[in-house]
């Protein structure tokens, strides 16, 4: 059992490792987030994933780094590990506390706009409810598979992600709802390399035939093209589809001004296939895609 940490000159101590260790001592996993709301990065022996990665991540590995490793998978309630000389530094650069919401038993919808309070206000449950810089953060009792745009505006946060402690929040907490659940349907983890996931057709190339309206050169659109399929491509590990969201959003912004049509239909497809090649579900990548295209845009393809 993890004893609480006696340190003697507790008022000495950074905020933000204050702030955790009273999480921690409730059950509550957490680790330092740096500048940009981010974890800290990996120590050189665990870079780019070279330990094979902690025991409960997706691929499960056996490091044993005493350091703040891993992202999520660092958080942890062992308070000694916390106040220990290798998380020292971190707090010491620390913007924030962070928390693994499926460790403390618990799944966080993240609203990032007043459209998706909204929407959360006339669909889902009642339950804790946590201010956030741009929305809110529906905290619910259960924990499910995390997921990034499961439509305008919303991710879900428990399994395998953090989310930024925030407080306390008000409201009573109730259990996790079937709606919320409902929401993230069947995303599988990434497959063994080999494994087929989809059966998802080679679609044709974006050109200017397809974008009669547009006001960009072909050049300038492929070369978008192919920088964003790339960074789909690169997230193996996790966070495809978000990834997929995201270049769709960036892509069709760059249209918002064109008269269309600028066959974003066809730039879709495209990512859609990237992510799917990544271990994506098509469904869910279809989804991601298609959220980014009409947020930025607020008109189909």
């Amino acid at each position: 059992m993890t004893q609480p940490v006696d340190i003697p000159r507790e008022r000495a101590l950074p905020p933000q490792l204050r702030i955790a260790l009273e999480l921690a001592t409730v059950g509550v996993p957490v680790l330092p987030l740096r500048v940009g709301k981010v974890p800290f990065g990996n120590c050189r022996a665990c870079a780019d994933n070279a330990c094979g990665g902690r025991p409960h991540m997706k691929r499960a590995g056996e490091c044993r780094c005493p350091g703040i490793c891993h992202g999520w998978a660092a958080a942890t309630t062992d308070t000694a590990l916390l106040a220990s000389p290798a998380w020292a530094a971190a707090w010491r650069e620390a913007q924030a506390v962070a928390y693994h919401p499926a460790g403390a038993g618990l799944t966080v919808v993240d609203l990032d706009d007043a459209q998706a309070v909204s929407w959360a206000r006339n669909t889902l449950p009642a339950t804790r409810t946590v201010t956030t810089t741009r929305g809110e953060h529906w905290i619910y009792l259960g924990a499910m598979r995390s997921a990034n745009s499961v439509r305008p505006g919303v991710d879900i946060k428990s399994l395998m992600a953090y989310a930024r402690w925030l407080g306390p929040g008000t409201g009573t907490m109730t259990h996790l709802p079937s709606a919320v659940r409902a929401l993230v349907e069947r995303e599988e983890t990434t497959p063994a390399p080999g494994e087929v996931v989809s059966s998802t057709p080679g679609h044709a190339a974006w050109d200017a035939i397809v974008a009669t309206g547009c006001r960009h050169t072909e050049r300038y659109v492929r070369t978008g093209l192919e920088r964003g399929l790339a960074m789909v491509r690169a997230r193996t590990e996790s966070g495809a589809g978000s990834r997929a969201f995201g270049v769709a959003q960036f892509l069709a912004a760059q249209h918002a001004q064109c008269p269309g049509p600028c066959g974003l239909e066809t730039l879709g497809r495209q990512i859609i296939a990237a992510a799917v090649s990544v271990g994506v579900p098509e469904a869910y990548a279809e989804r991601a895609v298609s959220n980014g295209l009409t947020t930025s845009t607020g008109r189909a393809a």
